[in-house]
């Protein structure tokens, strides 16, 4: 008998916050189509709101992408590239650009603090070593990694969202990229550069060859 009333009181329960919860609907309601599914308006990007409008695309300058590639230039375009797919305008190119961004800044490089082996553990002397030490590999490691790290992102972010990839030389790809190493990129620059390259993601015609991820 007690078992039968505690099951009594779980569905009377249940019952209660399907009808006060309103994200909460019945199957029956489902079925029929009733139930509508609230979206948060800035949900298309889990960053929210663009931190800046794409504006006017005739205001902004499109990059040089013409060049005659070097002995050298394909060995580093998995380093510098630009990003394109056809049939897409200029504001919805900004917006994946930006989404993808957010994906790959403020990465860490997997470099941390080292606890000095005996007998230095735990001194004064090995804690100071171990400062410095992990202040030099940071230094000489850490900031590459970072910027390894923000290209493997945006590659698999764009590459996700349908964009091609195209090799550039080094001196075009700087004029509208960035990297992030130890020290961010100011945010009135970084979205000035977004914004170009979100130019050149909408409306460049490639000529070279796709590169894939």
């Amino acid at each position: 008998m007690e078992y039968h009333g505690v099951a009594r009181r779980a569905c009377a329960a249940l019952t209660a916050a399907a009808l006060v919860l309103p994200g909460i609907a019945t199957a029956q309601e489902q079925a029929q189509g009733q139930a509508t599914p609230v979206y948060l308006e800035d949900s298309g990007s889990p960053f929210g709101r663009l931190p800046a409008e794409a504006g006017d695309a005739a205001a902004v300058e499109m990059p040089k992408l013409d060049f005659t590639p070097s002995a050298t230039d394909p060995d580093n375009y998995d380093k510098y590239y630009y990003f394109v797919r056809s049939g897409t305008d200029f504001e919805t190119a900004y917006a994946d650009i930006v989404e993808c961004d957010g994906y790959a800044r403020g990465l860490a490089s997997g470099i941390s603090y080292t606890q000095p082996p005996y007998p230095y553990a735990g001194t004064m002397a090995g804690a100071v070593g171990g400062a410095i030490g992990t202040a030099m590999a940071m230094a000489i490691f850490g900031s590459a990694e970072k910027r390894r790290l923000r290209r493997v992102n945006m590659r698999q972010c764009m590459n996700f969202k349908g964009y091609a990839r195209y090799g550039l030389s080094k001196e075009l790809w700087q004029e509208f990229h960035f990297e992030e190493g130890l020290s961010d990129m100011p945010e009135s620059r970084r979205f000035d550069y977004l914004k170009r390259q979100a130019l050149v993601a909408a409306t460049a015609q490639p000529q070279g060859e796709e590169l894939g991820l």
